[in-house]
């Protein structure tokens, strides 16, 4: 790399992300691991993340489209894959060739799939899902009895091979809530179903994140943690990461880009929504909503700026949000941290989460392109980017 500065990034651990899943597959020790890096990784990058987590013993790869299944065989990556969001003339017959595990949720899907299947002269792999209370995908427990058996003369016909039965939980972010004995309930009944008309699934399975954390009972064959792969909690009303004993994967930083002295009543930011109480310096962070940064943390987002947390002062802009340091000094190319593990006395994803009214999750996935990832932690030893020659001060 040239050295060359950058005025962002999201600086990726991923000698983090394989402890993180050595972490969860401990807490579900008899089931396979599936690693969830659907959404470009939750915005950690999908191809070095799901490198890592293979390397750390993760024997499945879920994706929500066909097509980000596809682009890890693009990649090389051979572990056994899933994907789960099809609309009508998807991409079957690819996904079919490239022995992608396809979800089926209807009659139409495995219609489709079955077709794809005999024009490839190969036999799909299929993994059938139940709407066990959700309301999304999967199929409603009245149509179950229907597709389970056209689905087992379709494996009779050597054109689909059934290995998996799946559903998802609603709630189980909210240990204790009644949906999760419910929805648990549904989805024994789907598997007996499934058993009296023939089907033997390979994997059966449930658990998302939180279940894989606070469910034992639903670990069923095969676990399938996204969020907290990355080290972010997903019920952080009952336990922070360290306490999961998790580490946030993701920093994002930046260099101020300007810092200057402006007087009393001086308004920051559109609609001088801040205005300055006296004589203070303004720092300004090149980040704004086009790279993720949330609009809704104007007035409200933790920033760590000359060793200090400071709050977003005014409107988040597009392009740049300001911060107002009081009395500290600052100059521009000083180091403005969002978000990152906390143990540096930064922000946190969930700090951020809880500034903006929502959850982590969607703090990390929506940092944008314009950031670029620097990989840290990788097994050769080295320090990577996406952005190619660029480096970062903790890189």
């Amino acid at each position: 790399m040239n050295g060359k500065p950058l005025r962002a990034w999201a600086q990726i651990d991923l000698t983090a992300l394989r402890s993180n899943v050595s972490a969860l597959k401990a807490k579900a020790p008899t089931a396979a691991f599936m690693a969830v890096v659907k959404a470009d990784a939750y915005g950690h990058g999908m191809l070095p993340c799901a490198k890592a987590a293979v390397e750390a013993g993760a024997t499945w790869l879920g994706t929500a489209t066909p097509e980000e299944a596809l682009a890890l065989r693009k990649a090389g990556l051979t572990a056994r894959t899933l994907c789960w969001l099809w609309t009508p003339g998807g991409p079957w017959r690819d996904c079919v060739e490239a022995d992608i595990d396809v979800t089926v949720s209807g009659l139409w899907a495995l219609r489709e799939v079955t077709a794809a299947a005999e024009e490839a002269g190969r036999t799909a792999r299929v993994q059938l899902k139940i709407d066990a209370g959700l309301g999304r995908n999967g199929a409603q427990p009245e149509q179950w009895p229907e597709l389970t058996a056209e689905a087992r003369a379709a494996e009779v016909a050597g054109l689909i091979k059934v290995t998996g039965v799946w559903a998802h939980f609603s709630c189980a972010d909210e240990p204790g809530h009644p949906s999760i004995e419910r929805e648990l309930t549904v989805f024994r009944q789907a598997l007996a179903v499934a058993e009296a008309a023939g089907l033997e699934p390979e994997v059966r399975h449930i658990a998302n994140s939180p279940g894989t954390l606070t469910l034992p009972e639903a670990h069923f064959d095969l676990v399938r943690p996204g969020v907290a792969m990355y080290g972010i909690s997903p019920v952080p009303q009952i336990g922070s990461p360290a306490e999961f004993g998790l580490r946030p994967v993701m920093t994002v930083a930046g260099r101020l880009a300007s810092v200057k002295r402006v007087p009393g009543g001086h308004g920051v930011s559109y609609g001088h929504q801040y205005v300055t109480p006296g004589e203070t310096t303004l720092a300004l962070v090149p980040l704004g909503y086009a790279d993720g940064v949330p609009r809704h943390a104007s007035g409200t987002g933790p920033v760590l700026v000359a060793g200090k947390w400071r709050t977003v002062a005014g409107r988040v802009a597009m392009d740049q949000f300001v911060v107002d340091l009081g009395g500290d000094a600052a100059e521009p190319g000083d180091e403005a941290v969002l978000f990152g593990p906390g143990d540096g006395g930064e922000p946190t994803a969930e700090d951020w989460a809880r500034a903006c009214g929502t959850i982590a999750y969607e703090i990390v996935t929506r940092i944008g392109g314009r950031v670029p990832r620097v990989y840290v932690g990788d097994t050769g030893g080295r320090t990577r980017s996406d952005d190619d020659g660029a480096a970062c001060p903790r890189a």
